[in-house]
Formats: C-alpha cells, structure tokens, sequence
C-alpha cells in the first residue's frame, strides 16, 4: 500500500487514542483454550470484515461519546446544543438526545447484502460505546434504544443489535459485539457525587469498594446478555483499555497526570486499577459461547485474542493475530457529506493488509435515519467488482515473504499456489507488456495465469525470478481495476 494519507487525514484525531498503545513489537500472550486456538484461525482466514459506529449521536454528527469526557483534547470539542460551555447542561442535553433518535429508515437486510457482496465475512457492531447508550435490550439500564423515552422503541425492529446479527448471520457471516467496558452514563462509573475529571471512572475504586463491585457486577450482566440472548455470537471486541487491573506501583494521581502534561500540551492519563474481573467474565462467556473471540484491546495478557491497529496498516507483517480497524469515511460516527476512500484506495488497502498476514476491518457509520450514505454503497460495489475476479489470492490465504517488493503484493495458499498482486499506480488503465517478480520462481512445469483471464501466460526466468508476458489483447482490456493478480500453479 502505497498510500493512507486519506484515511489518516479524516482520523487525526484518533491517533491520540489511548487504544494507540498497540505498536507492531508489542508482546503477545496466546491463548490455550484450544476451541479459541482453532477460532481464531478460522478468523484468520476470514480476512475482510464490517465495523459500524452508531448511537443516538449519530444525530449530532459529532466524534462518538468524546465530547462527554473532560480531557481537554481538540478532536472532542463540545460544539453543538444549546449550551456547549456548560458541561453539565451540555451533558444533559446529549443524553437527551435518546428522546429523537428514530432510524425508521433502518434496513439491516440492506446493509448484509451489500457487506456480502464485497466480499465480507464478519461484521462488529457497537453494542455500547462510551457514552453507555445501548444499541441493544439491556434490562440492566434504561438508557437503551429499546427504553421508553425513545421513540424507536415503538419499531418492531427496535432491538437493532439483534436485527443486525440476524441480518448478517442469514448471509453466512460472523457476529460481533463491540462493547465499551468504562460507561460513562451509569453512577456506579461517574458517581453523581464527584465531577468527572478524566475518561477513568471518577473514585477511587480502592476506597469504594462496594461501590466498584457494584460496577463490575452492571458490566458482567450486560455482557453476558449479549453472549446468552443474541444467538452464536462468536467476537466479543472490547473498547476502554484503560479499564483494566493495574499494578499499585503504576497508579497515578489527577494531580500528578497534570504536572506531567506532554510537550503538545495534552494530559497525560491518570492511572486507576479498575479491575473489572475480566478473567472470570471470558470464563463466563465462554461457558455461554465455547470457542468465543475475545479482544480485549490495548490491555496486555491473554483476552487479547488478537490485536487492533487502529486507522493504520503495519510497516510488516506481524508476529501474531491483527486485524487494522480503519475508517471508510468521515469518522468513526456518522459524519454528514462524508467523503469516503476510493476504490482504489480500499482494494488496495486491503490487499496490502492481507499480504502482511492482517484483516482488515472498515467501519461504515449509519446515518441517525438508519441508512448508509451513498458513498458507503459505491466503495462496497468497489469491493465486490474486485473481489469477483480476485477472492481466490484473499481468503484463507498466508503471508509469504518478503510480503511485497515495490508495487507488487503476494500471497500463498497451503496447497502452493502463489498470487501476485500488481498495485496499479494512480489513473493506471492499462496493463504492463510485462511484471516482474525478483524474489520467487515457478517450478518447472508450472502454469501462470492472471486472474480473470482463462488462458495461461508466458513467462520465463529471471535470475531468481521470473518475467510474466502479457498480450495486448489483454493489456487493453484488464479483468478488474487497481489491482491485477498473478496466479502461479507452484513455486520452488
């Protein structure tokens, strides 16, 4: 992949994310559990999957929960309702936005079928995100899409995150839940008695232990409702890394995060030991969903099943499960007039991934009416044009050394045949008269084709590699757009 710099533009902000911790050397704890093992290798195969950001926020068109929190960070300015200056009102006017939101508009059908088609295999969905609204029937809160104070109750589709894994499921696709395990809306995480300094639940948990255990308990049940009345949900994609059992001697302070703030000026997070019991929850969910996926994101140890780069692709392959989460467009949440990547840019955003051993997950983010925008639907039609001609060299597919050499990408399937990826440069039509691999070689024999093309092509020996010939017939007529697949038979 030649070039993000679209992606990284409409993201910023994010890079500034606590969930940024997750560097390429980063340690990895495997798992044991053999029916996870062989779960994620299953995963692994899948290669292309859906991420969708949708609250009641969605209304606003504002950056998901952030302007909540009251670390003074640009990306979540409060800039909209009535009293953006007064946290509190302001606070209270975005919960209230519960009683407007009505996606009558929402059609899951809609959006599997279009997931399908580019060639996804799982979608995520945000259960809950920060702010605590629920996108699902939770008996443990009122604030819910399903409550009474929102008018979508009333829709018989009204328990969206079931319809949505229904949906997807009925297209052969893996369910999902995105879950945020700090919850900023509930009073045993931000205690209506102390203002809320940070993202971090404001008390100290230590010293209120009734109160924290109290909040442990809200977060097992909520997600071991996702887990028990949802169907086969098969990944648990956990958000909030900073809610997590921390040693004391790593503990900080609000006063001592302020003295330390950074050379942009930013401050520096407070450390809390905000042990949610996490190891006993999985235990609880798998017992409910033997085998279940569980990312618990940024936090070191064994529930990070696999691991999320968040709105970037690794230099490298890495030595361990990953999965890139990167915007389409706008933002995370719904953004109005969102420009999204072009089809160029997603194919062979994808494709690079791949050939480095990842999966890519591109979130799309509903309107507040329940649709997708239009920009969403092309670059998925993008997808599947390409994915028609050229899913054999993805799915299941393994990294092969040295994974890419100047524009060209590969792959390798476990019966040997090999597939090589040429990025077509910007405004490129036309095919090469030839491609040239250096770094592999064809055995004797071997046959050589292009994807989308059904008879076999020339190619001869160079030193260690080997030169493919194209036909003009074909140079001016390729099988896809920006990305063209050699597929070799067998290499030495």
């Amino acid at each position: 992949m030649k070039k993000i710099s679209l992606v990284l533009l409409f993201t910023a902000f994010h890079l500034l994310s606590f969930s940024q911790a997750i560097y390429e050397d980063e340690r990895y704890v495997p798992e044991t559990d053999p029916l996870v093992l062989e779960k994620v290798k299953e995963w692994q195969n899948l290669k292309f999957g859906l991420l969708m950001h949708w609250g009641s926020y969605s209304q606003w068109g504002i950056v998901e929960s952030w302007s909540l929190c009251p670390e003074e960070y640009g990306w979540c300015r409060r800039t909209k309702g009535e009293n953006p200056d007064n946290y509190f009102a302001y606070k209270q006017e975005y919960e209230g936005l519960i009683k407007t939101f009505n996606p009558k508009n929402f059609n899951p059908d809609k959006w599997a079928k279009a997931a399908e088609k580019a060639g996804m295999k799982y979608v995520v969905f945000t259960t809950k995100h920060h702010d605590g609204f629920c996108m699902f029937d939770s008996k443990y809160t009122d604030y819910k899409i399903t409550g009474d104070d929102c008018p979508f109750s009333k829709n018989p589709k009204s328990n969206v995150t079931k319809e949505i894994f229904d949906a997807f499921r009925a297209k052969g696709m893996w369910a999902g839940a995105y879950f945020s395990k700090p919850d900023w809306h509930v009073e045993s995480y931000w205690d209506p008695k102390y203002p809320p300094r940070d993202r971090n639940v404001n008390y100290e948990p230590e010293a209120n232990p009734e109160r924290w255990q109290e909040y442990v308990d809200f977060t097992h049940n909520q997600m071991l409702e996702l887990v028990s009345d949802y169907g086969k949900v098969d990944i648990m994609w956990l958000d909030g890394g900073w809610v997590a059992k921390t040693p004391k001697n790593q503990i900080t302070s609000w006063y001592d995060a302020q003295l330390k703030n950074n050379d942009n000026g930013y401050l520096k997070h407070r450390i809390v030991n905000q042990d949610i019991k996490i190891d006993d929850l999985v235990e609880k969910m798998r017992k409910k969903q033997p085998g279940l996926i569980v990312v618990d994101r940024a936090v070191h140890g064994k529930n990070q099943n696999y691991l999320t780069p968040e709105n970037r692709v690794p230099e490298k392959e890495l030595p361990y499960p990953w999965e890139s989460c990167i915007i389409s467009g706008g933002g995370w949440s719904h953004t109005k007039n969102a420009r999204y990547m072009s089809g160029r840019e997603g194919v062979q955003m994808l494709v690079d991934i791949v050939a480095k051993g990842g999966n890519l997950l591109l979130n799309i983010a509903p309107t507040p009416e329940g649709e997708w925008q239009q920009g969403a639907y092309d670059l998925l039609k993008e997808y599947a044009n390409w994915m028609d001609v050229n899913s054999e060299g993805i799915y299941n597919s393994k990294a092969m050394a040295p994974y890419k050499e100047d524009n060209i990408c590969m792959t390798q399937q476990t019966n040997g045949n090999a597939y090589f990826f040429y990025m077509c440069d910007k405004g490129e039509q036309s095919m090469p008269s030839e491609i040239t691999v250096t770094s592999h070689q064809p055995a004797k024999g071997a046959v050589v084709k292009l994807l989308g093309y059904n008879k076999p092509l020339k190619w001869k020996k160079v030193d260690d590699g080997f030169k493919v010939v194209l036909p003009k017939s074909l140079r001016n007529n390729p099988p896809c757009q920006y990305v063209w697949t050699i597929k070799v038979s067998a290499l030495k």
